[in-house]
């Protein structure tokens, strides 16, 4: 009985999605973070992913050509042949239930990973580091603004 052994890629980022005979697909974990990044922003009632310390870092990250983008800050995720488990930090706009906020980005994470790269993800972690206040908005835009006419 022959027995088939699946080579994995070297770089240890690109995951299998799809073994095929015709040939084999493979999904770098930096794919599988932007979209359960982009996931969970899609939600409303979501102000921001990531938390203080990563969207500070993501911000400086898009500043310098090449580096990327932010849409992966407060994203974590661990890849395996045919799975994806899932680690958001969320920032959430006050007066949004946090459990049924919490419900929907999973759903909606889990649906666009499956969907998209055809791994199972087994779980979605979801950590809410903090509540958006909507004054918090209106006191960054008066100290923002111009001091002279």
């Amino acid at each position: 009985m022959a027995q088939s052994t699946a080579v994995k890629p070297e770089t240890g980022a690109a995951r299998s999605a799809d073994d095929a005979e015709q040939g084999r697909t493979t999904i770098a974990s930096s794919v599988v973070q932007k979209v359960a990044g982009i996931a969970a922003r899609e939600i409303s009632g979501v102000h921001a992913v990531g938390g203080g310390v990563s969207r500070a870092f993501g911000a400086l990250r898009e500043r310098i050509p090449g580096a990327g983008t932010a849409s992966t800050a407060g994203v974590a995720v661990e890849v395996g042949e045919k799975q994806a488990a899932v680690d958001l930090d969320i920032i959430v706009e006050y007066g949004a239930s946090i459990v049924d906020l919490a419900r929907a980005v999973r759903r909606n994470v889990i649906g666009q990973v499956e969907r998209m790269t055809g791994l199972e993800v087994i779980e979605v972690n979801i950590a809410v580091n903090d509540i958006h206040l909507p004054e918090d908005d209106d006191d960054h835009e008066s100290t923002t603004g111009s001091r002279v006419e």
